[in-house]
């Protein structure tokens, strides 16, 4: 097992079990091609993929806690998406180590995203196996530290509401305040305008189906108001 000594040092991880990481590289090809039920690395793969979901929901739970579910559920979604964990693949140089069929080593499957990210997915499982929740959640954040960096102007654009009252904060201790001018139309059919001020100020106006979509779309009026007045005549 040597020649995996560097991804052990790249994961920061050294396996009791070194044969779980061959495993988790293992691709169902090989199956294929030996016409055995040789292992390979599906259950692996399915165990990462729910390891990775808890560590990356727990962390966006206690990093955003401005963020409804919907914002949280769209900013994990841009994070585990096949192309973003053959990424992580890659970064950790599984090409290299991939237990391939002849025919799939061929046809390039050290480098397409799908077999790159489920065996990154598998690693994880693996590393979840040997270690425990702990070692596979520093691994984790480990890796997707520059992924989060990166996804910080999603939030903001999901959530107008939250960015609006962290640049407000930033200036002032006073938070914004919403208000709603004017509710019309059926029950069954009810327009809302909400207005946020600030200081006692308006500074944004919207509509929307419900008081939420108009607050939000409010604090997104509110938000291109500042960013007009802070930047616009730079």
């Amino acid at each position: 097992m040597s020649s995996l000594d560097d991804l052990q040092t790249r994961l920061g991880h050294r396996f009791s079990d070194p044969s779980l990481l061959r495993l988790a590289l293992s691709h169902p090809s090989i199956s294929h091609e030996a016409g055995t039920s040789q292992a390979h690395n599906q259950r692996l793969e399915y165990l990462g993929d729910a390891v990775l979901q808890l560590v990356l929901s727990q962390e966006l739970y206690c990093r955003y806690p401005q963020h409804d579910e919907g914002p949280l559920t769209k900013i994990r979604a841009q994070l585990v998406n096949q192309a973003a964990l053959a990424d992580q693949g890659r970064l950790l140089g599984l090409g290299e180590h991939l237990i391939l069929s002849r025919g799939e080593q061929l046809n390039g499957g050290r480098e397409r995203p799908s077999i790159l990210a489920d065996a990154y997915e598998a690693v994880l499982g693996a590393l979840f196996l040997d270690g425990g929740y702990e070692p596979a959640r520093v691994v984790i954040l480990q890796c997707f530290r520059d992924a989060f960096t990166e996804v910080e102007s999603t939030a903001s654009v999901d959530n107008p509401k939250g960015a609006l009252q962290e640049i407000l904060q930033a200036l002032s201790s006073e938070a914004p305040q919403y208000q709603v001018v004017a509710a019309t139309g059926p029950d069954h059919d009810r327009n809302f305008e909400c207005a946020v001020l600030h200081k006692g100020e308006e500074i944004g106006r919207g509509l929307g189906k419900s008081k939420k979509l108009a607050e939000s779309q409010a604090a997104a009026v509110a938000l291109e108001r500042l960013k007009a007045k802070h930047f616009g005549a730079g």
